[in-house]
């Protein structure tokens, strides 16, 4: 409970007495304030990600109750600090000569973010500013928890499991009347959504999932639309997407629907081809069925890989134990970059989390720690947390892994999720040896951000890294044969997926633009005009879509990312393993952080501007 609150509350008033430093040195350099203001974004960080990280993961209800009021607490005093005239007076008017670049850098950055917090505001709408931003961020933890809480079940008879793996059957055993208990867990809907041959199993778990956290956060969400809303218009922005995207790559919110349509044209008419395909596989089971659902479209496309394309993902599975996948992606990272990664014994917020010193040369540079698997009141999906911020010659970088995992056999999904969500973590770790936290670990461009873990996706491909840590029950590797014939398979979907994630794209800018009044009704639209595979009816995915939280109107960032990753991965052509490669991408993407604008890094690494040709020859199958 002690870091869930008292380090928080020390940090909190260490801030406030550097504030006050800040305020009393009008004597100060231009330097020696943006040292005081690199000291106080330390101990925010320092709180925040701790207490942010306990909200999400400890297993204690008291604990992620008392960590989400210091979550609060944190983001309080942040927000105001940017409202805070004498501390804007501070930097106003710094003289920029004689800084090096990421000095400058940083005081550029810390000016818009005092504009962009409302600083210039007069009296009455800075209050009102600070008011709408407290109001943000109590709404999106709420929204957080509900969605952290919202675990479902569903209980189905004992033979509506036909299709499903042994060993899943084996874990769900038969109550007294003869039924088994589904959740909403990833460990239980994946295999559910791709193997259950049953569509009504499939239909009743995924409804199941697309009503999470409803209704609790429908009033959430709605709420939080017009809080951000206002905040932008105060601000002085068109809309919330214009606030966001200020910062990112894509500059200015207009330009989201642009990509968007981009994506549109470039996926349409192979999603149509798709499509047809799948409907005429439903039709072999139902042959009344005149609609793919999102219920279906994970079982047929795994169907017709394996009847068409030869590739079974059961069989992928036996080679795929979960201990094996971890040293796989730890032993494969660290080759790839040059890193070791070293067992430690350190004091965690659960039995299951396993923690590791990163090295490089004998020498540490960072720490992970790993929290893999499912469990009542975690977060329920993937993702990287920042613990510790990294700074040159102060302190190492600590970051952590959320996922939830199976502990015995993975879907080779799971494996490419656990190397996307390793790619954040390297990143944080590779990023973070800088003078200003604000340029530590993981903090480029928001449209960005995705783009090294995506690229590293590509490893979870290779049949030569595959066969470095895969075996079945006999103790054999996959063999390269299969790979490639999963490779082959990969390619037909694409276009679909881009679709699904077209969808969610529209859904996180339209309902952040329009503000409908309708959240159910116009997220159904959204989703059903998108995509040839339709929605279920009646449902209401947006109350547990947990992206609109912390990505707002931006999750076009996804597929920006993806464009700039497949583009990246041609700078690889010398192998994925190419020592020379690997140490220029980790030289030019990974270790600057956040010191560099992201089209820079992306050119220092190809050697030109990144190009739409790597990904549409992507989506061609190529």
């Amino acid at each position: 409970m002690a870091l869930a609150t008292d380090r928080a509350t020390e940090r909190i008033a260490r801030v406030g007495a550097l504030d006050e430093q800040l305020k009393a040195g009008s004597g100060l350099s231009t330097i020696e304030r943006l040292d005081l203001w690199n000291d106080a974004d330390l101990a925010l960080a320092e709180a925040l990600n701790a207490v942010y990280l306990l909200s999400e993961a400890h297993p204690d209800d008291a604990v992620r109750e008392a960590a989400e009021a210091q979550v609060q607490a944190v983001e309080a005093l942040s927000s105001a600090r940017l409202l805070d005239r004498d501390l804007w007076a501070v930097f106003a008017d710094a003289d920029a000569s004689g800084l090096d670049d990421d000095a400058a850098r940083m005081l550029s950055h810390l000016r818009r973010d005092f504009r962009r917090g409302g600083v210039d505001l007069d009296d009455e709408r800075r209050a009102r500013v600070r008011e709408l931003t407290d109001r943000d961020t109590e709404l999106s933890l709420v929204f957080s928890r509900n969605v952290r809480d919202g675990r479902r079940e569903i209980t189905v008879p004992a033979d509506a499991l036909t299709g499903l793996p042994q060993d899943f059957i084996d874990a769900h055993p038969v109550d007294a009347d003869g039924r088994v208990t589904l959740t909403t867990d990833y460990t239980d809907l994946l295999p559910v959504r791709e193997f259950a041959a049953e569509r009504a199993t499939r239909v009743a778990l995924v409804s199941a999932y697309n009503d999470l956290a409803w209704p609790e956060n429908d009033s959430v969400l709605a709420e939080l639309l017009e809080v951000r809303a206002q905040r932008a218009e105060l601000l002085g922005f068109a809309d919330w997407a214009d606030y966001e995207t200020e910062t990112r790559m894509i500059g200015s919110g207009p330009e989201i629907p642009a990509f968007l349509s981009r994506l549109d044209a470039a996926s349409a008419e192979a999603a149509t081809v798709e499509h047809a395909r799948l409907l005429e596989r439903l039709r072999r089971d139902e042959p009344e069925a005149d609609v793919v659902t999102i219920a279906d479209s994970w079982y047929l496309l795994g169907a017709l890989k394996r009847e068409e394309y030869d590739v079974d993902a059961q069989l992928v599975r036996s080679y795929l134990p979960f201990d094996r996948v971890r040293a796989g992606v730890l032993d494969v990272t660290g080759r790839l970059l040059g890193v070791e990664y070293r067992p430690v014994a350190v004091p965690t917020w659960h039995e299951d989390v396993a923690s590791y010193d990163v090295l490089r040369d004998g020498e540490r540079i960072g720490r992970i720690h790993l929290d893999l698997h499912p469990r009542a009141g975690k977060f329920s999906h993937a993702a990287c947390f920042p613990l510790v911020p990294g700074v040159s010659g102060r302190s190492l970088p600590e970051a952590v892994l959320l996922c939830n995992f199976s502990r015995g056999l993975l879907a080779h999904d799971d494996v490419v999720t656990f190397f996307h969500e390793f790619g954040h973590l390297v990143h944080d770790i590779l990023g973070a040896d800088h003078r200003w936290v604000r340029f530590s670990g993981v903090a480029t461009e928001w449209d960005f951000v995705e783009a090294p873990s995506q690229l590293l996706e590509e490893w979870a491909w290779d049949a030569e890294v595959l066969r470095s840590f895969t075996a079945n029950a006999a103790g054999e590797p996959i063999p390269a044969e299969l790979v490639e014939k999963m490779r082959i398979a990969d390619a037909f979907g694409r276009a679909l997926e881009v679709r699904r994630q077209l969808g969610h794209a529209n859904v996180s800018y339209r309902l952040h633009v329009d503000r409908p009044s309708d959240l159910q009704a116009e997220t159904e639209r959204l989703y059903s005009e998108t995509s040839p595979v339709q929605p279920l009816p009646g449902l209401h995915p947006y109350a547990g879509f947990g992206h609109l939280t912390g990505y707002g109107a931006c999750y076009y960032t996804y597929q920006w990312s993806l464009v700039i990753a497949r583009d990246l991965l041609s700078g690889f052509d010398r192998g994925l393993m190419d020592e020379q490669t690997a140490d220029r991408y980790r030289r030019e993407i990974l270790e600057p952080g956040g010191s560099r604008d992201a089209r820079d890094l992306v050119e220092a690494f190809l050697g030109r501007e990144y190009s739409f040709d790597a990904y549409r020859e992507w989506l061609a199958g190529a």
